[in-house]
């Protein structure tokens, strides 16, 4: 079978990587051309484009970038009719997944939906969309099955492919992991600003306010392959921090606490069991938009599979020097606190489900190929 999988960020190269290997297990002849990362290209893909060329964030950033991203489409639809693959597969990524969706469905194209968009939080309006042209819906999220039962769709939980990633990792030892990064004899502060270029320029800034007043501990910043080590240097200037790329895992693992951005990142952190506070700061006009929108009560996924408060938000103008101090000594050296975390993390893990989500969809995505 020739499929055809769309990702537009880091999380969802990851994912689809991990979908693409549980394809190829059940498929042999599977073949697939993608627009994704390096992961997808590892796992076979034939790599269209990367996704560090589609990540736009925010409305004033993807109005300033109209032009870049209406050529993306426009250049993904002729691509697919000379591709005609057997399947489109569209990882996340709403914005323009469900613009092709809705091409390849008129072409005659399946078109297969794996992670849903976060329909539940704005713009609700594209459900109507999905229930036109998506074939088959998988979601990763365990409310998410009950939210679109609401509005008449059968959609597919499969449990999140997060824990597939998670389980999957061979760990170093703590020893080793400090020795091999020559990492000082101190706790370890991770700092996590995201993985597009804007967000960290951003983010880091602010987080990095708070590293003269931890002096007995070491901060240590998760960089992304996608962004250069001189990139974040420039940010962090001569602060007394250090930069460990593409060992995100790693640096959460065997940190006491982490200054996360909202995203994915915020999940992973969690479920690897380190206490965290979940930041995010985004251009002014456009998080006025984004709150008149949306329609949930917290941001970070952890908090909103919970359903309550586990991990502190700091938003926009909440995001500041006094506010992050005040939380990471929480996080560092309130006991209660931090076992009240520890005692919700694995509530959410259990809410998640087990592993193997990558072979249920891929198990999904066959069957409906064959039926």
């Amino acid at each position: 079978m020739k499929y055809y999988i769309i990702a537009g960020e880091a999380s969802g190269d990851l994912h689809a990587s991990n979908l693409m290997y549980a394809i190829t297990e059940k498929d042999k002849h599977a073949q697939f051309r993608v627009w994704g990362g390096d992961k997808m290209k590892a796992a076979g893909g034939d790599l269209v484009k990367h996704y560090r060329d589609l990540a736009f964030m925010g409305f004033v950033e993807v109005f300033k970038n109209l032009s870049t991203i209406l050529d993306n489409i426009s250049f993904c639809k002729k691509d697919i009719i000379s591709y005609k693959p057997d399947v489109l597969v569209l990882v996340d990524y709403p914005g323009f997944n469900l613009r092709i969706a809705e091409f390849a469905h008129k072409q005659g194209f399946k078109v297969v939906y794996y992670i849903s968009p976060q329909v539940w939080a704005w713009k609700r309006s594209r459900i109507n969309k999905i229930r036109r042209v998506v074939d088959k819906m998988l979601v990763i999220l365990p409310f998410e099955k009950d939210f679109y039962k609401k509005y008449n769709l059968d959609v597919e939980f499969v449990g999140h492919p997060l824990l597939d990633s998670l389980a999957n990792e061979k760990r170093t030892s703590k020893e080793s992991f400090y020795k091999s990064n020559n990492l000082e004899d101190k706790p370890v502060i991770a700092l996590l600003p995201g993985s597009r270029k804007q967000e960290v320029e951003r983010m880091l800034k602010r987080m990095l306010e708070v590293v003269p007043e931890f002096k007995e501990y070491q901060f240590v910043v998760a960089g992304v392959g996608t962004i250069t080590h001189h990139f974040y240097m420039d940010i962090i200037k001569d602060l007394p921090v250090r930069i460990l790329m593409n060992k995100t895992h790693d640096v959460v693992q065997y940190a006491k606490a982490a200054v996360v951005t909202s995203g994915t990142a915020a999940l992973e952190t969690a479920l690897i069991g380190t206490p965290e506070v979940v930041c995010y700061q985004g251009n002014r006009f456009s998080y006025i938009i984004a709150k008149w929108l949306v329609h949930v009560k917290f941001i970070s996924l952890v908090n909103l599979i919970m359903d309550k408060e586990v991990v502190k938000e700091l938003i926009q103008a909440d995001l500041n020097k006094k506010n992050l101090i005040t939380e990471l000594n929480l996080l560092l050296n309130d006991k209660q606190n931090i076992q009240r975390i520890q005692s919700d993390y694995q509530e959410l893990k259990l809410k998640l489900g087990k592993a193997g989500a990558s072979n249920k969809a891929a198990e999904n995505i066959i069957q409906f190929l064959k039926g």
